[in-house]
């Protein structure tokens, strides 16, 4: 991308210039459930769009919500190009990315390259932090890239009362402190779950007397 190309970005289809928003925030807040509803409010007024995920904790191509809505979508391999996905298409005025902060770098440098010459809108959505509290690296390259970044509202509590801001990896009812940065857990296959906790607890490895057992 050339400086003069950067500076011109091309408008979309609304006659403004087109954005990257980055929604983000810890499991059970909604993100998933907000992608869907902005993909029906866009489809509502007759725009064009392709839904994206990666890792959906369905297991196969879809967005799923924890409240029991759900939409087929396209999963985003490794090696997926998103800008030739996106440019096969006649026209494609938004892209809702679920997952994004398991996309690789490259493919959120992507997603910016469509927003700024090709007019494509885009809405990410995605945990900031992995079970560490370390964050992804997709996440932090949407951190300093997209136009606009929103920590989800949806209140979600540790089991202490305190807002829940990570997540913690829970393996044989322990907190696991070490292993790959993506596990797939919550599903019936998987002996891994997770569980959101305030910083203290997270901290500290403490899940709580009623769930560690679970």
């Amino acid at each position: 991308m050339t400086d003069s190309s950067a500076l011109s970005a091309a408008p979309s289809a609304a006659g403004r210039d087109a954005v990257l928003k980055f929604y983000f925030g810890p499991m059970d807040c909604g993100k998933s459930t907000l992608a869907l509803q902005l993909n029906y409010n866009h489809g509502r007024q007759g725009r064009r769009g392709l839904v994206l995920t990666k890792h959906d904790r369905s297991g196969g191509p879809k967005v799923t919500s924890r409240i029991g809505l759900g939409l087929e979508a396209i999963e985003v391999e490794d090696g997926l190009d998103l800008v030739a996905l996106v440019t096969a298409h006649d026209r494609i005025d938004y892209l809702i990315c679920d997952e994004a902060c398991f996309y690789s770098v490259a493919q959120i440098e992507q997603l910016a390259d469509l927003v700024d010459e090709h007019g494509v809108d885009v809405y990410a959505f995605g945990l900031a932090s992995d079970f560490r509290s370390v964050m992804f690296p997709a996440a932090q390259r949407l951190f300093e890239l997209a136009d606009e970044v929103s920590r989800l509202q949806v209140e979600v509590l540790c089991w202490c009362g305190r807002p829940g801001q990570l997540n913690a990896r829970v393996v044989g009812g322990v907190m696991a402190r070490t292993g790959e940065q993506v596990v797939i857990g919550d599903t019936a296959a998987s002996p891994v779950r997770y569980q959101v906790l305030c910083r203290r607890h997270h901290r500290a490895g403490d899940l709580g007397e009623p769930l560690r057992g679970l």
